[in-house]
């Protein structure tokens, strides 16, 4: 009983340092899971915890649980409106790009240390995939927002490309044991056998959860946990099927995170903690299982393969894959620096120790060891590497507290709150005169814990908290009421945006009119300010596009379902176009 109480005692705390953890990681920019790998390397047995951890097929099945919990949690965050921009690269990059940066990886790691070819593909395979989640952590710690174009396009591929990188790796650790007895067609039948198997299950499976979710009457508590247990299903009955279940539970969370569903905010919000969970137990077990002598002694290889990865293979194989979509340079570079490593090639370098693979612990350690350079090196360069290529935009919506109202037959509402602060925008005025955007209302004024019974004509006062009921489509616009400005200048919306507003179905024939413009490349079916950048920009665009005509430049401000809506106009001195 006590060896039983002091198991409980030490995971409470690894759990409480780790979460507290964070708070000292957005400051100092570090990756987060980089802090909970080096907590879980402190606690085992090399350092001053002594946890001797050594069961890889339960680190195994523990991890892979966790990265499908991961998986449903990253698909149910995915909108479906960044598939308009993001898809098809994001595709590529899953399928096309893993493919060319294991071989590239590959073929150099073989050739500069003097190593087998397959046993360099396989090092490349383990290593191939890239994680998102700590990109986009990082870049909210430090309140950046990327274009949606290369936002939605990171976010998709490494949502998708964790069953590619798994199903190499798994087929070249079978090869090398003598399961298979060639590479060809038979590996590239069973490649689509298992994504294909994934995606049919992944997608009837989500249709079958929306349906039970939304036809059966339960405690509010466990819906969440309704949505755990089809995930897990899912997972387990593709993999039996001999599919993918990470594709299944990913497309799965994709088509549930879409679709409206009974109490979808306590959903949300269940999955988003269960998904950190996931990832510190992850990290905290898979530091467990390392030792920092043995990486010292890897410690040369893993370098030049990193080097390889991140220098040459990933910007190479984002290039090529990137090209028929004409991406523009800035935004090709970043994605090519920030090919992040994280959890799934650690867990695939367990895959050689469970097969008995020779030399399994090196295959361990140099995925270790590169994941650690990855997260030290491109980690700490994501937040100024966007600002330095200008793909942050202002953030869509500052609002803190939101809570997502479950309406039959309505359209989605939320209530959201607003603290008003010294330099709100809102701040002294009178609540009934308030500009606010079409179809929202203020509920309620909360002044010094009591709300007020008719606030209309009330003079809003700072630490007043403002409860609003609108759409989600509608926060940017609220935002702009109620909350001020913070970040770099060039973000402040009328920097950004420009001082003037046009309305996308602007007639282009007015529009040149009046600001005695000449429009090149104009074609016949260009009858408004919309459809003509929607055409420049390959039907493509997202907020923060621009043209420049003469001496105006055009920047795209807001979207609705692919269409431009409205557009920043700002007035430049010089003359000339520019794209």
């Amino acid at each position: 009983m006590d060896f039983a109480n002091q198991i409980i005692l030490i995971a409470g705390l690894l759990f409480l340092v780790s979460i507290l953890a964070s708070v000292i990681s957005s400051r100092i920019g570090a990756p987060l899971l980089l802090v909970f790998l080096l907590i879980g390397m402190l606690m085992g047995e090399s350092g001053p915890g002594g946890i001797e951890f050594h069961d890889f097929p339960s680190a195994y099945l523990i991890g892979s649980l966790a990265l499908a919990v991961i998986l449903f949690d990253g698909g149910l965050r995915t909108k479906v409106d960044t598939f308009r921009v993001g898809l098809r690269p994001a595709v590529t990059l899953a399928t096309l790009g893993v493919l060319l940066t294991v071989g590239i990886t590959g073929l150099l790691t073989s050739l500069l240390l003097d190593l087998p070819l397959i046993v360099g593909l396989l090092i490349a395979a383990i290593v191939g995939s890239t994680d998102a989640a700590a990109v986009f952590y990082l870049l909210r710690a430090h309140g950046l927002e990327l274009k949606q174009r290369v936002g939605a396009t990171l976010e998709i591929e490494s949502g998708s490309n964790d069953p590619m990188a798994i199903f190499l790796t798994i087929a070249l650790v079978e090869f090398m044991v003598g399961e298979h007895a060639s590479l060809g067609i038979g590996l590239a039948v069973e490649f689509v056998q298992q994504m294909g198997i994934g995606a049919v299950v992944g997608l009837a499976g989500g249709l079958m959860m929306q349906w039970l979710i939304n036809h059966i009457r339960l405690t509010p508590g466990l819906y969440p946990l309704l949505t755990v247990a089809g995930a897990l299903l899912l997972f387990g009955a593709a993999a039996v099927l001999d599919g993918s279940g990470f594709l299944a539970v990913y497309l799965a969370g994709i088509l549930l995170g879409n679709r409206p569903l009974q109490s979808a905010q306590n959903i949300r919000r269940f999955h988003d903690g269960l998904a950190w969970l996931a990832q510190i137990i992850m990290f905290l077990m898979l530091g467990l299982l390392v030792s920092p002598q043995e990486l010292l002694d890897v410690a040369a290889h893993g370098l030049v393969i990193a080097a390889i990865l991140i220098l040459l293979a990933r910007p190479l194989a984002v290039i090529a894959c990137l090209l028929p979509f004409r991406f523009p340079w800035r935004e090709q570079l970043f994605m090519g620096w920030v090919g992040l490593r994280g959890a799934v090639p650690i867990l695939l370098g367990l895959l050689p120790f469970l097969a008995g693979a020779e030399g399994a612990a090196m295959y361990f350690n140099v995925a270790f060891f590169v994941v650690l350079i990855s997260l030290v090196v491109q980690g700490w360069t994501v937040a100024p590497l966007a600002r330095l290529l200008q793909l942050d935009v202002p953030p869509r919506s500052r609002v803190v507290h939101r809570l997502e109202l479950d309406l039959p037959g309505q359209a989605e509402f939320e209530l959201v709150g607003y603290t008003i602060e010294e330099d709100s925008p809102a701040v002294y005025k009178m609540v009934g005169r308030l500009k606010l955007p079409e179809n929202t209302r203020i509920v309620t004024v909360v002044r010094q814990g009591n709300p007020l019974a008719d606030a209309d004509d009330d003079i809003l006062q700072v630490n007043d908290y403002v409860y609003v009921l609108t759409s989600p489509d509608r926060l940017p616009a609220l935002d702009r009421v109620f909350v001020a400005e913070h970040g770099p200048a060039r973000l402040e919306e009328h920097v950004f945006f420009g001082d003037f507003v046009l309305n996308g179905d602007i007639d282009l024939d007015e529009l040149a009119g009046a600001y005695g413009l000449s429009i090149p490349d104009r074609k016949h079916s260009d009858k408004d300010l919309n459809t003509y950048l929607l055409r420049l920009f390959k039907n493509r665009a997202v907020v923060g596009d621009r043209v420049r005509l003469n001496n105006l430049e055009f920047v795209v401000r807001e979207m609705d379902n692919g269409q431009i809506t409205r557009v920043g106009l700002k007035i430049r001195r010089e003359t000339g176009a520019k794209r």
